[in-house]
């Protein structure tokens, strides 16, 4: 069971005691905000991120979830990307397909990946262009008080210096608030050319995971989270705000050792 389930203005927290715990919580909450979606809509528009959020989402490719989710009506996004080639070994849709998407029933023409043969700039104007297609035909809902994409979920892990998709501190596209998607050619983390949505984007979507492990990124959580006062740095982790939205954090108790208040058995 979980350790804890705590609701604050910084969202709901899922705290949970090992990843296995955390891979099953997690498959349960996509498989449900799916289904959802596609009675309320007829479509599921999911953006994912890279790194070990994609091996915490291999559950959804076991029983029951490979049975029982509508793969056909999944319309599956990057929250970012990296500007190399598709089967490059850091792509995020390479992560995606090896551990997820070859295995699971998903109509191809619904994985939207970047343009991988041109320019970081051009890469991400072709995928706001691509976006802005989808929007105009409602697989992908637009915001009610903003003519933002409003997807159904976007998924992000955090850095240990608290970045999300590809925004990382005191970066200028953290300030980019008239685009959707934005790009970067100077990433503090290899590979350098990366397109990424912008704040706005992911502040629109109707729910937001924020999904957390290990120890080496406590320090990240507790800066992301808890009440911390002016002066300390304000990462791009604690600017995911979803204006309507709701955002949930599912951390491992490695994590979350670090945040106040919360006290664990042994």
């Amino acid at each position: 069971m979980d350790v804890s389930e705590v609701n604050n203005d910084r969202g709901e927290l899922r705290i949970h005691e090992n990843l296995d715990e955390l891979r099953t919580e997690l498959a349960d909450y996509i498989a449900e905000l799916s289904e959802a979606a596609v009675k309320e809509r007829g479509v599921f528009a999911i953006a994912l991120s890279g790194g070990s959020l994609i091996d915490l989402m291999g559950k959804l490719c076991e029983a029951p979830y490979d049975r029982t989710v509508d793969w056909a009506k999944w319309y599956i996004f990057w929250a970012d990307e990296r500007v190399v080639a598709k089967n490059h070994s850091d792509s995020n849709y390479k992560l995606a397909k090896d551990v997820l998407l070859s295995k699971v029933p998903i109509v191809p023409s619904h994985v939207h990946s970047i343009n991988d043969s041109v320019s970081a700039e051009e890469a991400a104007n072709d995928y706001m262009f691509v976006i802005r297609q989808l929007v105009k035909t409602r697989m992908v809902s637009v915001s009610d008080i903003s003519d933002c994409p409003k997807f159904d979920l976007i998924l992000l892990g955090m850095g240990p210096d608290g970045h999300i998709a590809s925004l990382f501190p005191n970066h200028s596209a953290l300030d980019e608030t008239d685009g959707w998607v934005t790009f970067i050619i100077d990433s503090p983390k290899p590979p350098p050319e990366r397109i990424t949505f912008t704040l706005p984007v992911i502040n629109s979507a109707s729910n937001v995971a924020m999904v957390v492990t290990s120890e080496s990124k406590a320090e990240a959580v507790h800066l992301a989270i808890d009440n911390i006062g002016h002066d300390r740095p304000l990462l791009p982790a604690r600017l995911v705000q979803p204006t309507k939205g709701k955002l949930v954090w599912f951390l491992d108790k490695l994590a979350a050792s670090k945040l106040d208040g919360l006290q664990f058995s042994e």
